[in-house]
């Protein structure tokens, strides 16, 4: 272990800054892998595995960190994740089998020689029939590598990757009422998938049968031509029990060899698909893209210590400019080049599973003055002091439980405490308001602020910055339009001057305002890691239990078919042995010869007979077991996205998406490949060992005395084993999770990780979570080795005492009796310690079944549909009134909204507004249900929505959120994913929001293909995509939660001024973000601490005085 290890975890701390370092770090770890892989001793085969699975995590890891943009677009988050689980533990497994493909041939040879000494030529019948069997085997083998290449590159990968979009964009499948679509979508993706494993299934069923009936078939082959050969032959009982006994050693490699080919078939394709992946193209850091987003002749010099505002309309290669300034783009000429240290805020912030601190620290020792000065100069310690654990809060998986300004500000406290050379922000101040925008800029970023000697490249859209930079650069359809200072550009009367002129349409109105339309979810912040512990509370169930689901959902009819085949075959199996003992006792009590031929051939009859019954019983097992299976799978899956797709909202934003993920990989694999191995397994060795020990104690009855005691024994050692394996099992699961989410939070940020280079801070992170998951594997494998020298040591003590009992029984037990007995004998042991592994197996792989069916036990949101439906056509006023309104996030938490009382008119505009924490999101979560309120009513045209589905209730709401969240499929899909919309409907939604020039443009129009998260398509293009799709739908209500907070001035007019012409007859709800996007509303409704302050008409609550009044002041609104 210390040859091989400890090189391993040293070489994982290099320095993996350069592209070099990290090649030449994979190709040790490959040298690595490969010499630890060829590890002999079975004792020490935990060792290699160990490493080969840590080598193929780091690797895979390596890989992703250094893939480049082009690369990427090639590969989802999810396909990646797959490749990572499924395709590694192929690999893995491989390493355990890999010994079988010479060891296996080498006991069928040696089987062989020993059977040519007892049968003499008629052994070649049987070697002859084995050789034609092989083909068959290598057909079937490489028919499961076509199964597997399709299940693998195709349905799985396709299911995994729907599931991860689906589970990243909840929010929007939920408040659109749209997870029956997707559900339905994903289930025909499954429903492939099983077909795939119907038809691997029914190859496994032929498999079973060759493989089952080859002894039987050698046997009968080398038996009836060792008879015929010579009329003179007997089968005398030493004879036969001597090659009965040979012919079942030939039945475990014979057995494994067609495993283990097919094994390493996958195991190919496993390697093909890695190393597509591992050999795309890595990113290196002197590339620029003059291709992607259409950057093309980029020729600028940004000297030292200056401000540089990069500006342009949307699409115009702000961002792509930035990614080439830090290398993150494929080079097609030009080069990059810049001095000292980078750090870099991205357009959607970045956020670790972390607390808040470590997010800013970002692996930095804390220096607590300059700490607490980055903490001011980003606005947050107004937000700690909301916080219960202040700085060392838990943010959670994505930063889910704060708002996009809150998630905005920390990714740029993280880059300030940094204390890099070079700052690229990627229009950081969008997503906050315009007061904190300006307190970031004057204490931060501008000349003043405390980045001043810094060298700051900032994309913006706010043109009041402007003339406080050192150096404008104008975008323009990727191409450096115009560049300069701001009087310089001004005096050209360019095109810089109108794009000053949209920006500013708006802005003029507008100095600051305090209001940031953020979120402090307390209740998340206090259960963010309630996921462990809620489901560790559901850990508790018996496998008895867990069992009893399985064949359930496998059927019980399926799985008492399967019962009575394969009692049946195992019965037949010893009747055959049994028919030969018959046969031997009584060859020698005839002397006639004529007859004593008659009898052989009538004998032989039987037996091959006997044998044919049983070769079809097993295919009936295999055949019922393989339908009760995947009755299973469908049943298990369709429950446990079911369950997924029913639980709150707020699960999702306290669960990490990875733990979810790994029921639907890891665990699935095992229902639907393992599990009902293993059942068939043992069920068919618990029916051996009381065939065994019947025919041994009918031989010898004190056999009885010794059986007992002994298998005691063995289930004390066996609940011994399984009390403690299945507690190592549950750890190495709940252990993977992190491995998961550790990856796929590093493939969300692996532009910040890479600009930061902090590359090897990740890679030890990584190394520790692998390392922890394989000290629970490694325990596992050495609990298995403990088990085995056990139960070699009673099954021997079975096989001496069977002897013994036989020959103190002297002549009273005839010869072939003897030998029936003692075959049986020589083979118990093999059969007990399938039995008390498999037995095993079951109770530590029924923890996947455990933890599919945790969700069923977890709390759901009301029913989607109930039996009273409102009217067709509701809402058609849109009158929305809260009557004594309350509702809180949990029983010990205070109200969130407390005696909440306004109402709506029909189509009128009402804005929402309130500073950091007052309830605004609160109440919009109660009026999609997302919060259930405690007390009082939300009535909506005459219904109150309590009474009604949620999706009735859903489905005829409209909200425009303020992420935009789009899935990878076609921009006709992201429109309109339940198909009710004609291309011509879409066409004039996509140019009420200008973009049906920009989709003309495409080379497929409505079928151009939207990458994952739509990343192919800028922030600003998404959220007019999100309009589009929201004036598609075309009801009274539309909610506009903070919709144009992470957008630049120019999307947000232009999304206001949609909406303002047409939803002109539709109730509209503005929850405020930008102050000037609520002074035109009929009425404005102020919150404060879930209170209403003030409900009136923008003009009487400025008269007032009151609080609206005091924000609008602040704000240097003109009015």
């Amino acid at each position: 272990s210390q040859v091989f290890s400890e090189p391993v975890h040293e070489i994982l701390l290099v320095n993996c800054k350069s592209v070099e370092g990290i090649h030449s770090l994979k190709l040790r770890i490959k040298v690595c892998q490969f010499i630890r892989s060829q590890t002999g001793d079975f004792s020490q085969v935990a060792k290699p595995i160990k490493t080969v699975d840590f080598c193929d995590h780091c690797i895979f890891w390596l890989q992703a960190l250094t893939l480049a943009n082009a690369s990427r677009q090639n590969y989802t988050t999810g396909e990646i994740v797959n490749l990572m689980s499924a395709d590694a533990q192929q690999l893995m497994e491989m390493t355990v089998n890999i010994n079988l493909l010479w060891s296996a041939p080498f006991q069928i040879v040696m089987a062989v020689v020993f059977l040519w000494k007892e049968l003499g030529p008629s052994v070649l019948a049987g070697v002859a029939l084995l050789l034609l069997v092989i083909p068959v085997n290598v057909q079937i083998a490489a028919k499961v590598k076509n199964l597997k290449v399709r299940y693998l590159n195709k349905y799985s990968d396709q299911r995994v990757k729907l599931l991860s979009e689906m589970l990243h964009g909840i929010k929007i499948l939920k408040l659109y009422a749209w997870e029956p679509a997707y559900q339905r979508k994903l289930m025909s993706i499954r429903e492939h998938e099983v077909d795939v494993l119907k038809s691997s299934g029914y190859l496994t069923t032929y498999s079973m049968l060759t493989l089952t009936c080859i002894p039987f078939m050698v046997s009968l082959a080398t038996f009836g031509v060792f008879f015929h050969l010579d009329g003179e032959n007997a089968l005398t009982a030493t004879k036969v029990f001597t090659s009965i006994s040979l012919f079942n050693i030939l039945r475990l490699p014979l057995f494994d060899l067609p495993s283990v080919i097919s094994a390493v078939a996958q195991t190919k394709v496993s390697l093909s698909r890695l190393e597509d992946f591992l050999c795309a193209e890595d990113l290196n850091p002197e590339d620029v893209n003059t291709n992607y987003s259409g950057s093309k002749h980029l020729n600028v010099s940004i000297p030292e210590g200056s401000l540089v505002a990069v500006v342009g309309q949307v699409g115009s290669g702000k961002s792509s400019f930035l990614s080439a300034v830090l290398g993150e783009m494929e080079k097609l000429e030009g080069t990059v080049q810049r001095r000292g240290s980078v750090a870099y805020v991205s357009q959607q912030a970045w956020i670790q599973n972390d607390s808040l601190q470590e997010n800013i620290l970002f692996g930095a020792n804390l220096n607590m003055p300059y700490y607490k000065l980055v903490l001011e100069s980003c606005a947050l310690l107004p937000d700690l002091e909301q916080l219960l654990n202040g700085d060392q809060t838990e943010i959670g998986e994505r930063g889910v439980n704060i708002s996009g300004g809150q998630k905005q500000r920390v990714s740029l406290a993280r880059a300030v405490y940094s204390n890099a050379d070079l700052y690229l922000l990627d229009d950081t101040l969008s997503a906050v308001d315009v007061h904190i925008g300006k307190h970031l800029f004057e204490k931060l970023i501008g000349p003043s602020g405390l980045l001043k000697s810094k060298t700051r490249i900032l994309v913006t859209h706010n043109v009041t910055l402007l003339p406080h930079t050192d150096l404008i650069i104008v975008m323009e359809k990727g191409r450096i339009s115009q560049m300069g200072t701001y009087q310089e550009l001004i005096s050209k009367r360019a095109n810089f001057t109108e794009l000053i002129q949209v920006f500013s349409a708006e802005h003029t109105n507008e100095k600051t305002t305090p209001v940031e339309g953020e979120k402090i979810c307390i209740l998340c912040l206090l259960s963010i890691f309630s996921f462990h512990s809620s489901l560790s509370k559901y850990s508790s169930s018996s496998s008895l239990s867990v069992v009893l689901k399985y064949l359930q959902a496998f059927n019980w009819r399926w799985m008492w078919l399967t019962v009575a085949a394969y009692l049946a075959q195992n019965a037949l199996a010893i009747g055959q042995n049994l028919w030969l003992s018959t046969w031997t006792a009584e060859t020698a009590k005839i002397s006639d010869f004529t007859e004593w031929k008659q009898s052989q051939n009538y004998k032989l009859l039987i037996y091959g007979l006997l044998g044919f019954i049983q070769g079809l019983l097993i295919c009936c097992g295999a055949y019922v077991l393989t339908k009760g299976s995947l009755s299973a799978s469908r049943t298990l899956h369709h429950q446990l996205l079911d369950d997924v797709l029913h639980l709150p909202l707020q699960c999702f934003e306290t669960n990490p998406v990875g733990q979810i993920i790994n029921r639907f990989t890891k665990d699935l694999f095992i229902v639907d490949v393992r599990f009902h191995y293993y059942l068939r397994t043992w069920l068919n060795c618990t029916l051996d060992v009381i065939g065994t020990i019947l025919v041994i104690t009918s031989a010898s009855p004190l056999f009885i005395v010794v059986v007992i005691p002994l298998g005691y024994i063995y289930f004390t050692i066996q609940r011994y084993y399984i009390a403690s394996s299945r507690q190592i099992r549950r750890l190495a699961g709940a252990s993977h999770s992190p491995v998961i989410s550790h990856f796929s939070e590093t493939l969300a940020g692996r532009s910040t990780i890479r600009a930061f280079g902090h590359q090897g801070r990740f890679i030890r992170r990584n190394n520790d979570v692998v390392y922890e998951n394989l000290v629970y594997f490694y325990n596992n494998v050495i609990s298995n080795r403990w088990l085995s020298v056990r139960l070699e040591f009673l099954g021997n003590l079975m096989v001496f005492f069977a002897a013994l009992f036989v020959v103190l029984a002297g002549n009273t037990v005839s010869s072939s009796t003897v030998g029936l007995s003692i075959s049986y004998a020589l083979n118990v042991s093999n059969s007990l310690n399938f039995w008390v592994r498999k037995a095993c197996e079951i109770e530590t792989n029924a923890v996947s079944i455990e933890r599919i069916c945790e969700f069923a036990k977890m709390d759901k949101e009301k029913p989607w549909i109930m039996s009273k439906r409102p009217p067709e056509g509701w809402p058609d006023r849109g009158i929305i009134e809260f009557v004594n309104y309350k509702a809180q996030y949990r029983k010990d938490l205070g109200l969130a909204l407390d005696d909440v009382s306004f109402q709506t008119r029909s189509k009128e505009k009402v804005g929402i507004v309130g500073r950091t924490g007052a309830g605004k999101s609160t109440l919009t979560n109660c009026l999609f249900r997302v919060l259930e309120g405690s007390e009082g009513k939300i009535i909506i045209d005459g219904i109150d929505i309590s009474t009604i589905g949620l999706h009735d209730l859903r489905g005829n709401l409209n909200i425009i959120p303020q992420d935009p969240i789009l899935f990878s499929g076609t921009v006709q899909s992201n429109l309109d994913p339940l198909g009710k919309h004609s291309d011509l409907e879409l066409w004039e939604v996509l140019e009420l929001c200008d973009l049906k020039v920009f989709v003309q443009s495409l080379p497929k129009k409505l079928l151009h293909e939207i990458s994952e998260g739509g990343e192919n398509l800028s922030v600003g293009q998404r959220q007019l995509v999100c309009l589009a799709r929201a004036l598609l739908r075309k009801t009274k209500i539309l909610v506009l939660d903070e919709a144009t907070a992470s957008v630049d001035m120019e999307t947000d007019n232009l999304v206001q001024s949609t909406i303002k012409r047409e939803f002109y007859n539709c109730t509209v709800l503005t929850v405020a973000h930008r102050l000037h996007t609520v002074m035109d509303s009929e009425r404005v409704l102020v919150l404060d601490a879930g209170r209403i302050l003030e409900y009136d008409t923008p003009h009487n609550l400025l008269q007032r005085k009151g609080a609206f009044s005091e924000m609008v002041a602040e704000a240097g609104i003109r009015t």
